[in-house]
């Protein structure tokens, strides 16, 4: 494990009621002694880098040793899906893995749990990063360690406390919802529906799920296994050809079902006899994979909440393996929504366990499907889960579940990847996220811990006119609390998304970018850029010009790639937006003008879904989306003092 370097060490477990415990770390003792639920905690004074050291525990008789212990740095990472995405599917994953050897990173993934109440203990255990272990850390998290390990030079825990969808409510505690006069909702709609009076309630919401699971489509069996479809001697020459990875609807296939694909590769003779690893990517919703006729495995829904991208790996014993032609084939069933392999490509290959990557057979591309069960394009979203012991994302039980256990281990900082499931409700993540922060700086009463964050990426279709979006408003709330909070930074990655993909792959860029944060403001690098260009004021110039300056901008602003400054749109006091001209002017402003607009009253920059914006700063780092009205910022002070 890794412990938190020059702060001091709570240090707390369970013995004999009124028991005395000591624990011990390398040159440094402290006890302390159990109440009457058998509870103890003591802290150990703080400690430099250091290591490997033994955490030694005794009780009486008992005594606990936890080898390989360091003193580094420790940062808890949450959210939701961007946050809890693997390394193994990320961007060059295969590359990653490979040159993952780090024993100076450790990552502690925390089990997905939920509870009504907060938690004593959560399942977990820590990991030393090696490329058999690191493909399945947070990505993020693994990339920001990462960078933190190579410029500090000392060792770097990672607590992985994410759940893919869900809400910030969740990860609230009680006492911090209630304590906020906007959010006490939340709880009083829980203690409703939870009690007496929620009955009726959850009887209906009951009957509607069961009316939607009889009304979807179910798997009929496994024709294509009792057809042979899986056997190589199967003959699939008229089958037709996708290409993988890719959704199958994407590809031209627009229904749900259960699709066959078969694909050839030749084993070389050097093989024979090695066991060998079969890797297909992710299966969106379940897969059932075969090599050689023989049944590997199948993940689904039912077994894991995120098997739709989760990256399959199945192996096969060396004495199964033999050299020449062998077939793999995987059935995909999907009833509801997308179906398919969908990779990444990188993902998707086939090599003995202990072989290099150049001698790796890949085997995205070109494979036969046939259709097994046609559903028809089956859209019928399951009903909204209601609040309770079984939806994750009612509020506070990823709090109780997932964070109150971690409670008081000391830290460094949080890092916090998510937002995508409140931006239905954006204007409410103004005060919502704000307040989560306070809410965990206040229980790990370690005062105002470093808080970094990632801004929602560029996502879904381009539109070429300037229009309403929830994404940015919701970006706009992330970049607000950075004006509320002390020790806080943002990751801006508006340059980095992929329109057609909520999960973009490249997690390098985010973990670099927080990384910046920490080595910037907690670390005092002065080479290291902790911030994107941030809108600082905004004030009216001749002719109707604006002119807007930025701070943060790193030796100063720069336009990335060939053709105009893009991105900036002005509205009169109608807040009809219209897209203006823009030129930089100087080393931190951009003047920007717009014949349609005579009376600027409002600005917006990157405001959109997935808009198109090029405006950066010096490091390369790019702007923050944003929207003030004019005039505004820091010149009302200077004005009024």
């Amino acid at each position: 494990m890794v412990l938190q370097r020059d702060r001091p060490l709570p240090v707390w477990g369970w013995c004999q009621p009124g028991g005395q415990a000591t624990v011990r770390l390398g040159p440094v003792q402290a006890t302390a002694r159990a109440g009457h639920d058998g509870r103890w905690q003591t802290t150990l004074p703080p400690q430099p880098a250091a290591g490997p050291l033994t955490l030694t525990v005794q009780a009486g008789a008992e005594a606990i040793q936890i080898e390989d212990v360091w003193l580094g740095e420790v940062w808890l990472a949450s959210g939701q899906s961007n946050m809890e995405m693997k390394v193994n599917a990320c961007r060059d994953a295969a590359r990653e893995i490979d040159g993952a050897t780090h024993a100076g990173i450790r990552v502690f993934t925390t089990a997905r749990v939920i509870a009504l109440a907060p938690q004593q203990r959560v399942g977990g255990r820590w990991e030393v990063c090696t490329p058999a272990t690191v493909g399945a850390f947070t990505a993020a998290g693994y990339f920001f360690a990462r960078e933190l390990h190579r410029e500090l030079g000392v060792a770097v825990g990672i607590i992985d406390s994410s759940w893919g969808g869900t809400v910030a409510e969740a990860w609230t505690s009680r006492a911090g919802l209630l304590g906020h006069p906007a959010h006490r909702g939340f709880i009083d709609r829980l203690d409703r529906l939870l009690g007496p009076e929620g009955q009726n309630e959850r009887d209906a919401f009951a009957k509607v799920l069961a009316d939607w699971q009889a009304a979807i489509p179910q798997d009929a069996g496994n024709q294509g296994e009792a057809d042979g479809w899986h056997r190589p001697s199967t003959d699939d020459s008229t089958w037709k050809t996708m290409d993988l990875p890719t959704g199958w609807q994407v590809a031209g296939c627009d229904i749900s079902g259960v699709f066959w694909f078969r694909r050839t590769v030749e084993i070389p003779a050097s093989w024979a006899g090695r066991e060998l690893e079969v890797r297909v990517g992710a299966c969106d919703k379940r897969d059932y994979t075969y090599y050689d006729g023989r049944f590997l495995g199948s993940l689904g829904q039912e077994d894991s909440p995120d098997a739709w991208r989760t990256p399959r790996v199945y192996r096969i014993s060396g004495a199964d393996v033999k050299a020449g032609p062998r077939v793999i084939a995987v059935r995909v069933f999907s009833n509801i929504y997308q179906g398919g392999m969908i990779g990444p490509r990188d993902a998707m290959w086939v090599a003995p366990v202990d072989a290099a990557p150049e001698e790796r057979l890949a085997i995205d591309g070109a494979w036969r499907y046939r259709i097994e069960q046609n559903f028809g394009k089956v859209e019928s979203a399951p009903p909204p889960a209601m609040y309770g012991p079984t939806n994750p994302n009612t509020p506070t039980v990823l709090f109780n579940a997932m964070i109150a256990p971690m409670i008081p281990y000391a830290l460094k900082g949080f890092l916090w990847y998510q937002g995508e499931s409140n931006a239905s409700r954006p204007v409410e993540y103004r005060t919502l996220f704000p307040n989560l922060i306070h809410d965990w700086r206040r229980v790990f009463g370690q005062g105002d811990l470093a808080f970094y964050w990632v801004q929602l990426a560029n996502y879904m279709g381009i539109r070429e006119q300037p229009s309403e979006s929830n994404w940015a408003v919701l970006r706009e709330a992330q970049r607000l609390a950075l004006d509320l909070l002390p020790q806080a930074g943002m990751a801006v990655i508006i340059d980095i998304g992929e329109a057609g993909d909520i999960h973009p792959k490249n997690k390098q860029d985010v973990g670099r970018r927080l990384a910046g944060c920490a080595l910037a403001y907690d670390y005092g690098h002065a080479s290291a850029v902790g911030s994107s260009p941030l809108p600082r004021r905004a004030t009216c110039g001749d002719g109707g010009s604006i002119l807007v300056r930025f701070k943060e901008v790193a030796g100063g602003l720069t336009v990335r790639g060939d053709g105009p400054l893009r991105g900036f749109a002005l509205a009169g006091a109608d807040r009809v937006f219209h897209w203006a001209d823009a030129a930089l002017e100087g080393t931190d402003a951009v003047r920007l003008r717009c014949g349609a607009v005579p009376a600027p009253h409002w600005i917006r920059y990157a405001w959109a879904d997935n808009p198109v914006c090029n405006l950066a700063g010096g490091s390369g780092l790019p702007a923050s989306p944003f929207e003030a009205a004019i005039p505004c910022g820091d010149w009302l002070a200077e004005t009024e003092s």
